[in-house]
């Protein structure tokens, strides 16, 4: 995945396109809202969504004078079950913050490009001043498992994307001396090393096995793509082992495409479990299938069930996403966060993780946790 956020990529682009938008009216300029008026804004956003269906949200009101480019973000879980549709929780809460984007003088763009479920931009004088994240959770008694019990430690599993390049991100990834597990991708320069290295030190190696998505994420050379025979998902996957040799299991490198394509899946999962690999769903998509698909063919694993530790990738933003990880941990028993040998992100990881035992939460390499 690229090391910039594509959170902070998204907004940028709006924000410049709408600047651009305004040179080329010529006509009377309106002003960017202030800080404390975003925010007041985002207070009424929160209220109207929490008034039009039942569903989890969460603001952070990060908009700031100082910085031009800031803005206020919204998460909001849609908790969905067999008796209610997500896209019809959704129609209700963008029907309930177009009264207040209309009262406040806002645009909305979107649906946007993300890792997981749907974002939105909200704009005005050509700048983004919201950015909502919409993100599905289906409720099913099985998935989670149970709380930790009383004096019980919650588990924590820590799974760091994308290496396969960086070997300094590697070692700095080492001398945490935590149970961490990294995901290399295949047929990089140092691809090959890394993994051998991080075996000879005790740690877990997963293969980020890439897959295609439905965004413009540069693809991999080779990849995992609907429409494939068993024979050519077998070939390919034997081809990616032997580039990431004794891995312990699989997770996906992008795939919102793939991990979306049922019969993908169903020719994907018997080969891992021929292989006795572990199979872990990235969740890049809120309509992946890929977790549901591994229980059914009896292939062990789990499913990131946190928010992406840096789509904002700053030691800021990271730490309060770990601290969500932690929280869950403890809430859930068991928990799987994924994230990225971004500098920001080994940072908050240096700052935080010592911590973890004294908030009772045991850091776990993620073959304990997936079942």
């Amino acid at each position: 995945m690229n090391s910039q956020s594509r959170l902070i990529r998204a907004a940028t682009l709006l924000s410049a396109l709408g600047l651009f938008a305004a040179l080329l009216g010529g006509c009377k300029k309106e002003q960017r809202p202030s800080a404390s008026e975003v925010h007041a804004t985002t207070r009424e956003f929160l209220a109207a969504m929490k008034a039009a269906a039942p569903v989890d949200v969460r603001g952070e009101l990060s908009a700031s004078d100082q910085d031009p480019a800031s803005y206020d973000l919204i998460n909001v879980t849609i908790r969905a079950d067999s008796g209610s549709s997500s896209r019809a929780i959704l129609s209700q809460l963008l029907r309930a913050m177009s009264g207040v984007a209309t009262r406040r003088r806002l645009s909305r763009d979107g649906p946007l490009e993300s890792r997981e479920g749907v974002l939105y931009a909200y704009r005005r004088a050509g700048v983004v001043t919201h950015m909502v994240h919409f993100r599905e959770q289906r409720e099913s008694g099985s998935r989670e498992a149970p709380p930790a019990a009383q004096g019980e430690s919650a588990r924590l599993a820590i799974i760091i994307d994308d290496l396969g390049n960086d070997r300094a991100a590697a070692d700095a990834i080492f001398a945490l001396q935590c149970p961490v597990t990294i995901s290399v991708l295949p047929n990089h320069s140092r691809s090959m090393e890394i993994a051998q290295e991080a075996h000879r030190r005790g740690y877990q190696v997963m293969l980020h096995l890439p897959m295609e998505s439905m965004g413009n994420e540069r693809p991999e050379e080779q990849e995992l793509r609907p429409g494939m025979s068993a024979g050519e998902v077998s070939t390919l996957v034997d081809n990616l082992l032997q580039a990431v040799p004794d891995v312990a299991g699989v997770n996906n490198h992008q795939g919102s495409q793939s991990t979306a394509d049922a019969a993908l899946m169903d020719e994907l999962m018997p080969v891992l479990r021929e292989h006795s690999l572990f199979y872990v769903d990235s969740r890049t998509t809120a309509a992946t299938v890929a977790y549901d698909t591994a229980q059914r063919f009896g292939v062990r694993s789990g499913f990131r069930n946190v928010p992406f530790l840096d789509d904002v990738a700053e030691v800021g933003a990271v730490r309060k996403q770990l601290q969500l990880a932690l929280r869950a941990a403890r809430k859930k028993g068991d928990a799987i966060a994924i994230g990225h040998p971004h500098p920001a992100t080994l940072q908050a990881m240096r700052d935080l993780l010592p911590e973890a035992k004294s908030q009772g939460v045991r850091l776990v390499f993620v073959s304990e946790v997936v079942h």
